[in-house]
């Protein structure tokens, strides 16, 4: 099978590239650069060139607050690049993925989300991710909608790598307590894309299990590289965060489970990409 990725460059689409190739599929991997997906005519030019079977699409514009800003930006690559693709993936029979999040729910719920639940997000990112996911589905039943959260990578601005780079020159971090969700590992991610490319289209919710907030991930971060940065509790009010977060986004893999896949508990996760990642830092 050939797999084109976009957004090879980001942390998702690096470890998504590397995963499917050791799989043995044949791996398109285009960075922005390489792919604007929001001209339809250079998709229509890299398909006919390179005919995959499937499309993933893990190419967005994910800064937040900027989201709030330029919001031209945002409704161009998180909304209507997905009708493009979709538009010329449908042409020619090509199967297609797109990745997207869990701030398509506003956060009001105190249980996990599941992919039956209304999305209604509060933030410009929300809303133009749910009108990405909306426009690409209403294509027909060859797409694959995959919502994840809290994604770290490696080789990449994260929120682990940017506790452990603070801890490094601080000693006490204010972190907010009142927001919770489900830190997710891009390897793992990954691992459940390459599996769901045998199960059957439909929106799936991906993420490690269990759930905290980003005070207990980042307490677990400074615990297992066994720093001594205090992480001091700020609620959202108190941080001052430009644009509002959800409250509550932990996303349920009850479908993901159901149909055969399973994700590790997302403290596991994380203790290998810190191995991984801060391979001197890190102590067993």
């Amino acid at each position: 099978m050939k797999i084109l990725v976009t957004g090879a460059a980001g942390q998702f689409g690096r470890e998504l590239t590397e995963v499917l190739s050791k799989e043995g599929y044949i791996v398109f991997p285009y960075t922005k650069q390489e792919l604007d997906i929001a001209n339809p005519n250079q998709i229509r030019k890299v398909l006919r060139e390179d005919r995959p079977d499937l499309i993933i699409n893990s190419a967005a514009f994910t800064k937040v607050d900027l989201c709030e800003v330029e919001l031209e930006k945002s409704y161009l690559i998180n909304g209507l690049s997905p009708y493009y693709l979709a538009l010329e993936a449908k042409k020619y029979n090509i199967r297609l993925f797109h990745i997207s999040t869990d701030y398509v729910f506003g956060g009001e719920k105190t249980t996990p989300y599941e992919e039956t639940d209304e999305a209604f997000p509060a933030t410009i990112y929300g809303k133009s991710k749910r009108i990405g996911e909306e426009l690409a589905l209403a294509f027909g039943n060859n797409v694959t909608v995959i919502r994840t959260s809290w994604l770290y990578g490696h080789k990449g601005q994260n929120f682990v790598n940017t506790i452990k780079k603070l801890s490094d020159c601080l000693d006490e971090i204010q972190v907010v307590h009142d927001q919770y969700g489900c830190p997710t590992y891009a390897k793992d991610l990954a691992n459940a894309v390459k599996g769901l490319i045998l199960k059957s289209p439909g929106i799936y919710h991906v993420t490690n299990e269990g759930s905290c907030s980003w005070f207990e991930f980042a307490t677990e971060i400074i615990k297992f590289l066994k720093k001594q940065t205090k992480i001091i509790p700020v609620s959202t009010e108190e941080y001052g965060l430009k644009t509002p977060r959800p409250c509550y986004s932990v996303l349920s893999n009850k479908k993901l489970k159901e149909s055969g896949i399973s994700m590790r508990p997302w403290k596991e996760g994380l203790r290998e990409y810190l191995k991984k990642e801060f391979k001197d830092a890190y102590e067993d």
